[in-house]
Formats: C-alpha cells, structure tokens, sequence
C-alpha cells in the first residue's frame, strides 16, 4: 500500500497530464480531419479541447511546484551558504502558499456561485461549475505540493543538509 501511495505521490500529475494532452491531441486532430476532409466541425470539440488545455494548465503549475521547475535565477543561491539557502527556499514556498490560499479561496467563490446560479456553457450545454472548478483544483495540488516542498526545506534547514534544488530544464 506504502508503494502505490509512493508512485501516486510521485507521478499523479505526470499521469493526468499525459492523459490530458492525449485527449487533447486526439481531439484536435479528429476536428482537423473533420473540416478538411468532411467539410464539417463540431462545437464540442474544440470547446472540450480548449478546456482539457485549462485543467492542464493548473495541473502542471502543481508539477512545476513539486519538481521546483518554476522559472528562477538562481545564480545568488549558488554561492550562498546551505542553511541560507534552504531559508530562501522556504521563504519562497511560504510566499508561494500564501498566494495559492488566496487564489484557492477566491476561485471557491466562482466555483460555487456557478453552482448557485447554474451558469451553464453554451455549446455544450454543461454546467460552468465543471471549468471553474479547475482553478480551485488546480491551487488545491498547489498548495499540497507546496506544504510537501515546505516540510522538506525545514527538515533541510534544521539538519542543515543541502536543500532539494528540483528539476533543471536545460541540462
């Protein structure tokens, strides 16, 4: 049980990302060959693509927070002391919490006064509620993998081990 937890622990965006961007490629593929070969698009579709792109959007940014993958300068932290930098480390991931509480909070509201009001989307006839509740799930993986990221920069300071630097993207 340890080692499911283990790999969901470790690949679940990578798993729903995947599975987004193949809907997505499929899906725009299916439309391209619909209007030029059949001469005809449906409103589906493209809508659901361009939604499954939304989802995908807030989920990377919660596997950008895991594999610390954000874009930063970090030339200054390459000279500082451990201890220093896994407090810069930490100050970052506090900062980065507080505005994902705040966005959590805030798209709960939308979320939930879509629901009220049973807005619902026009071509696909599907409530609005189902697309906003992207942006509170996407700040909800946000804020797990910043207390995560958090917890390991604090065990980090207080052992005074080197900080986790996280993923590079050009190596």
């Amino acid at each position: 049980m340890r080692k499911l937890f283990s790999q969901i622990d470790e690949n679940a965006e990578r798993w729903l990302l995947l599975a987004l961007y193949t809907y997505i490629v499929m899906v725009i593929f299916i439309e391209v060959v619909r209007r030029f070969v059949f001469d005809y698009s449906s409103i589906w579709g493209e809508e659901t693509a361009r939604y499954a792109f939304i989802y995908l959007v807030w989920i990377a940014a919660a596997a950008a927070v895991r594999d610390r993958a954000h874009i930063r300068i970090d030339v200054l932290l390459t000279i500082l002391p451990k201890r220093l930098r896994s407090a810069l480390f930490l100050l970052g991931d506090l900062l980065m919490g507080i505005f994902a509480i705040f966005v959590f909070y805030f798209s709960i509201e939308f979320f939930l006064n879509s629901i009220t009001f049973n807005s619902v989307i026009e071509g696909l006839r599907v409530s609005r509620a189902w697309i906003l509740f992207a942006i509170p799930f996407g700040f909800a993986l946000v804020i797990l993998r910043i207390a995560q990221s958090m917890w390991l920069d604090i065990s980090a300071l207080i052992n005074g081990q080197e900080p986790r630097p996280g993923k590079r993207l050009f190596d």
